[in-house]
């Protein structure tokens, strides 16, 4: 059995339930949440395959 597991749509969703949560760290979610797609687009760690 082959689980595709994507980062970017989980940081995401949590990323926007933050904002609705509490709009004042609006800033700072937004700053986080580009920081690690960044790393995650440079390290290619986008999509990992678990047997």
């Amino acid at each position: 059995m082959n689980i595709n597991l994507a980062l970017t749509p989980i940081v995401s969703l949590i990323a926007g339930i933050l904002i609705l949560l509490m709009p004042r760290l609006l800033n700072y979610i937004v700053a986080i949440y580009l920081i690690l797609i960044g790393v995650i687009g440079i390290f290619g760690a986008g999509n990992f395959n678990f047997r």
